[in-house]
């Protein structure tokens, strides 16, 4: 995509903000997403230097946020239950503090927030939700490893003994040398388990 398309595309997501918030502008404060279904209510609250354009940005985004704005689209009145937009105007010193306070009145008003933390851009801001883990490719490889050590060392502990077939038919538990490297490695696998399991 080159930066022709982009520039059309956020010129796109902003008439869309605009049609459903028409006091977006590009001043920095505070917006709010809100929607509504089956009587239970939903919250963004977010801060932004330049309003509209954040706006815009969450309509490509990938964020929880993002993600959810792609589901539910924004409120119409062909789609009631979309996300509506409110905004507040401050300075840009005041972002950070106000943010919070829209945070916590929004949650005091009943609202379950889909923020991920209390707000504000300094250090030692708290997390109020839980975060998942990573959703893309090497993070679904990573995690498929570690559930498939955890499998394994399940197994071998409860069905499997190691030994081989001698030529007597016999079953014997003394392993060659070749049997003891695979089995060091296939120790060094299932022992990560324990060590992934705290990350």
């Amino acid at each position: 995509m080159n930066f022709a398309q982009i520039k059309a595309i956020e010129k796109k997501n902003k008439e869309r903000i605009l049609q459903v918030c028409r006091t977006a502008t590009e001043q920095s404060g505070i917006y709010v997403f809100f929607r509504e279904e089956n009587e239970i209510r939903y919250a963004y609250v977010g801060q932004a230097k330049k309003i509209l354009t954040r706006l815009a940005d969450h309509l490509r985004g990938y964020q929880h946020i993002d993600l959810s704005l792609k589901k539910h689209g924004l409120w119409s009145a062909e789609n009631p239950t979309g996300w509506n937009i409110f905004i507040h105007k401050y300075t840009e010193a005041e972002l950070d503090d106000r943010e919070q306070e829209w945070i916590k009145n929004y949650a005091s008003m009943g609202y379950q927030l889909r923020n991920k933390t209390a707000g504000g851009q300094r250090d030692g801001k708290f997390v109020i939700a839980e975060t998942r883990p990573a959703k893309g490719y090497h993070d679904g490889l990573a995690q498929g490893y570690k559930n498939a050590q955890r499998d394994v060392a399940k197994l071998f502990d409860k069905h499997l003994a190691f030994g081989y077939a001698g030529n007597d038919g016999r079953t014997h538990f003394k392993p060659s040398i070749h049997q003891e490297k695979a089995w060091e490695k296939f120790n060094q696998f299932i022992q990560k388990k324990g060590e992934n399991e705290n990350e």
